[in-house]
């Protein structure tokens, strides 16, 4: 899914439901609430200050008529302190904000973070991660964004209004009447049209960007191109989306000087007839002086602008609220009871497995029952082959055994105790996967072979490498245990993620291992060597092995075959081979004919 852009951020409508909603922010402010307060105070004092100079500068023209020089420079000298004030003031408003807001902000993505990172595996197949990355990238920048300006100047340019609607009724009422029929109506359509306007410019750039795909699509996929010939057939494609963009733009231009007539002809035109009117108020006596008059024309300036700003402020708003909405959904998820901080021990458990008549479906599909009436049991230290076509149930058996989701029905018991009265930490602390697709997290090989045991000395991440037959190729390195493996692992190959992997599941010494095809597709001198890693890393613990690669398995205490759900056939490698037109048989027929 594709991430957020800032105005394509849906609204939500300002009702005491969604306000209610939105003020649990300050719950995560914790003891930074006093700073917005303080902000609060200063924003009144900065409006304050705002609307004294208009007032203050028609009194400084006034002094032309008094020609009273001593009055002019007391009134400069006041107007010199309402903008030293009015700075002061903006600096303590903004930072008080800016520290508030980072500090909430913080709490809220350290909460949601933490809450997502526990939340069960069937909330993370139900949603994609680029909108969760939304959620935590753009959503949390809207809150961000609102909290430390818009809010502010939302309520300055509310101030603004009100404020400067007060003084206007003070100096004529009649201009006052006229004014508030004229500018706030131009201002605010000067808004729609600008917002018009803003909306047909992000068409074109869409357009643009769609035309920069069939570029980068060609240029990846050139050699196809060439292969069939169709080089004028991909210049026709981008010829017809650039005539597209031309179009586009060319119809956009007309608007924005459509747009501009207005601003020049209705905008200034209603300032026009403000001045206008005022003057002629002036001249039959109705405005005493001026000062006034330019008192009026200021804050008339200040309204319109105003009236203009608060529409886009109030829609900016709309949208915060909207984030806000969607980061408190995730917050309200229900996570996993898991503890928040890592036990010093983990009671260690034996391993014995047993299945007992398990069904399942994943919640995302319900109707479809992945594993049917499922029976087997895995005694402490034995090997439990899982065979079977693609969609059998292999690799749900081991998504069910790390609990990722519950059963429909039957019971999963460890060591004769059932899955669910386990302490979550407690049972996933005894176990390790090996996984087919293994990923590395982006740090060192150092950092990856100790996530299975944070707290290991490197004497013991030495070892595990070791006995994982992953030191050489590590010690290969210039960095050695330092060196980074990049995003995923990309700057490893398959055969050395592979022994990262095992080394980790090393120095976690579990009890029950779980190996999904963790060979399938590796080259066969890469597998020789997994494989050895692997027999050394099974010795001792209850192993449940999915392999595609029958060759792998030979040596499992018991192998079972599922189809479809249900296990259809169990024994041992010879034992399985024994059974006529058995499917264990027919696969390892057709795979060992292949050599």
């Amino acid at each position: 899914m594709p991430r957020y852009k800032e105005n394509d951020l849906p609204k939500s409508k300002l009702n005491a439901s969604t306000l209610s909603k939105a003020l649990q922010i300050f719950k995560y402010a914790t003891h930074h609430k006093w700073k917005f307060y303080l902000g609060l105070l200063f924003l009144l004092l900065t409006g304050g200050t705002a609307l004294a100079f208009p007032k203050l500068l028609g009194m400084l023209v006034d002094c032309v008529n008094n020609k009273d020089l001593v009055q002019a420079r007391n009134i400069a000298l006041g107007l010199m302190v309402i903008l030293l004030l009015q700075s002061f003031f903006s600096f303590f408003r903004l930072s008080l904000f800016i520290n508030f807001t980072e500090n909430t902000l913080a709490n809220i993505r350290l909460a949601l973070y933490s809450n997502l990172i526990k939340l069960p595996m069937d909330f993370f197949s139900q949603k994609r991660v680029g909108e969760l990355n939304s959620r935590i990238s753009s959503d949390i920048t809207q809150i961000q964004d609102t909290l430390t300006t818009t809010i502010a100047e939302f309520l300055r340019q509310f101030i603004l209004i009100i404020g400067g609607v007060i003084f206007l009724a003070t100096i004529s009422l009649k201009l006052t009447l006229m004014m508030l029929c004229i500018v706030p109506v131009v201002a605010v359509a000067a808004v729609i049209f600008g917002r018009f306007i803003r909306k047909f410019s992000k068409s074109v750039q869409d357009q643009v960007a769609e035309s920069q795909v069939i570029v980068e699509e060609t240029m990846q996929g050139i050699s196809n191109v060439k292969a069939f010939a169709n080089e004028w057939y991909e210049i026709a494609r981008y010829k017809g989306k650039i005539n597209e963009v031309v179009k586009l733009a060319i119809k956009g231009g007309v608007y924005r000087g459509y747009f501009a007539s207005f601003i020049i002809f209705c905008l200034f035109g209603a300032i026009v007839a403000v001045v206008w009117y005022g003057v002629t108020l002036c001249i039959n006596g109705d405005i005493d002086g001026v000062g006034e008059l330019i008192s009026f024309v200021l804050y008339s300036t200040f309204i319109g602008a105003s009236f203009g700003g608060i529409a886009e402020l109030y829609a900016q708003i709309q949208k915060a609220v909207g984030a806000t909405e969607r980061v408190f959904e995730l917050l309200d998820e229900v996570p996993e009871k898991i503890n928040d901080l890592r036990k010093p021990s983990i009671p260690k458990i034996n391993g014995k497995v047993s299945f007992n008549h398990v069904g399942f479906s994943y919640p995302s599909r319900p109707e479809i029952q992945v594993l049917k009436e499922v029976t087997f049991t895995a005694q402490q230290g034995q090997k439990i082959a899982l065979v079977g076509p693609s969609g059998a149930g292999k690799s749900t058996i081991s998504s069910l055994l790390l609990r990722f989701y519950a059963i429909d029905k039957g019971e999963i018991l460890i060591d004769d105790k059932n899955i669910n009265d386990y302490d979550l930490e407690n049972l996933r602390g005894n176990m390790s996967i090996v996984p087919q697709d293994v990923i590395l997290f982006g740090g060192s090989i150092r950092e990856n072979i100790a996530y299975g045991k944070p707290d290991a000395t490197e004497e013991e991440i030495i070892t595990a490498a070791k006995q994982a037959n992953a030191f050489d190729f590590v010690n290969g390195f210039p960095e050695k245990f330092d060196t980074l493996v990049g995003e995923r692992g990309i700057k490893l190959s398959g055969g050395q993620r592979q022994r990262i992997a095992i080394a980790r599941a090393l120095l976690k010494n579990p009890s029950i291992l779980i190996l999904d095809e963790a060979t399938s597709s590796l080259d066969s001198e890469s597998e020789k060597l997994v494989q050895e890693a692997l027999e050394y890393l099974m010795q001792g613990r209850t192993s449940i092995i999915i392999a595609h690669r029958l060759s792998t398995i030979r040596s499992a205490d018991a192998i079972l075959v599922l189809n479809e759900g249900k296990i259809v056939e169990k024994g041992t490698h010879k034992e399985l081979l024994e059974i006529e037109n058995g499917m264990y048989k027919n696969l390892s027929s057709l795979q060992f004919s292949e050599y």
